[in-house]
């Protein structure tokens, strides 16, 4: 075992190593210099951000003693990480998500006011043109997978029904594929519909199902190497907006997943845990609707909006 007792000329590091004062002293006269280079920045915001950034990422840079073969990697890493990132797949954005970081970033910006239901984490598969559905319309555009009747209302954190909420909806299909994925230009297993005069909504869509991120990429090898799984507990996106109520990003997960307590990206919250009821061929649909000799599940989630 090496002797790691301390002398006059050593100092404990956060790291495997003791580093010599000497050695402590040139690394924080780099920090400063480098602190004092953004301390003319016009915006105190940009200014705050980009020094606090400058002393976590020193500090990590030598709690681990990075090596400069490890420096080389993590770039290769990022750089890869910035190649297979399109219009259609975010690279960063699941970077962000398996790091935790864009939960936390929710926890920080969705601060508990009331009742107001959790947010959770956006995800990279949302498209600002999902079609429009009505009341009861069906998202699935052709999707395949268990049909599923989800209904709720829109309320704020007094009791009084929000209506005409704008509410997006997305979810995977039954292979663990959102439309994006496809090549072949499908909309499928998304839409946006608003809530009725009372804060109502309702819409058919597909049971949620567990599923893989994309783990193709660097940051699926990232996971492999670590020991951790790709896998998503199974999950239906919501997005709430309405005036002067915050907007609202977050999922409904199905109550008995196996996934839920090891969500790849951290999302999952005891209060967005639901009941996905199943119901028989030939249970009667909330709308008449005849689905043969298919089973079919029911979910209800009511949402509820804090003050803008």
């Amino acid at each position: 075992m090496p002797d790691r007792s301390l002398n006059a000329d050593t100092v404990p590091a956060a790291g495997p190593h003791d580093v010599p004062k000497a050695q402590q002293a040139v690394e924080e006269r780099l920090i400063d210099t480098v602190l004092q280079s953004f301390a003319d920045c016009e915006d105190p915001r940009l200014g705050q951000v980009m020094q606090a950034l400058v002393r976590h990422l020193h500090a990590f840079v030598r709690e681990v003693r990075l090596t400069e073969e490890e420096w080389d990697k993590a770039i290769e890493f990022l750089t890869e990480v910035g190649h297979i990132t399109d219009d259609r797949r975010q690279e960063f954005i699941l970077l962000s998500d398996v790091l935790g970081a864009s939960m936390q970033t929710i926890n920080v910006n969705n601060e508990a006011c009331g009742d107001a239901t959790e947010a959770t984490v956006f995800g990279p598969f949302f498209v600002d043109d999902a079609p429009r559905i009505e009341q009861g319309g069906d998202i699935s555009g052709g999707a395949v997978g268990q049909p599923c009747w989800v209904e709720g209302t829109v309320r704020d954190t007094e009791g009084s029904p929000v209506p005409n909420a704008r509410i997006e909806v997305w979810e995977a299909d039954e292979d663990g594929f959102y439309d994006l994925q496809y090549t072949d230009d499908r909309v499928s297993g998304r839409a946006h519909l608003f809530s009725d005069d009372e804060g109502g909504f309702r819409f058919w869509g597909l049971t949620p199902t567990p599923y893989p991120i994309p783990h193709d990429g660097p940051v699926g090898r990232m996971l492999a190497a670590t020991g951790r799984s790709p896998m998503r507990a199974s999950h239906l996106h919501f997005m709430v907006t309405a005036p002067q109520l915050r907007t609202l990003v977050t999922h409904i997960f199905v109550r008995g997943d196996e996934l839920l307590e090891s969500d790849t990206v951290f999302g999952v919250k005891d209060s967005l845990i639901k009941d996905f009821v199943q119901q028989p061929a030939d249970a009667p649909t909330p709308d008449g609707r005849e689905l043969g000799d298919r089973t079919w599940a029911r979910a209800r989630f009511d949402i509820v909006l804090a003050p803008a």
